[in-house]
């Protein structure tokens, strides 16, 4: 559960990081991006995400 949260704690700040690159020039706040960030959709794709990653580690580590 650990690799799984960490993924998705990556594909959070990922998206945290973005919005204030891509349009921070319209004045946008920290709490607007946040409330843009976490929605139900992104929420989905983290943690199918995180379940893929954590497949795809353990199948290395039993590979190797």
């Amino acid at each position: 559960m650990i690799e799984v949260g960490f993924i998705i704690f990556l594909f959070y700040s990922n998206l945290l990081m973005s919005e204030f690159t891509r349009t921070n020039r319209d004045g946008k706040t920290f709490l607007f991006a946040i409330k843009d960030i976490f929605t139900s959709t992104n929420f989905e794709v983290a943690v199918v995400s995180g379940l893929i990653g954590y497949v795809v580690v353990e199948y290395l580590r039993k590979k190797l």
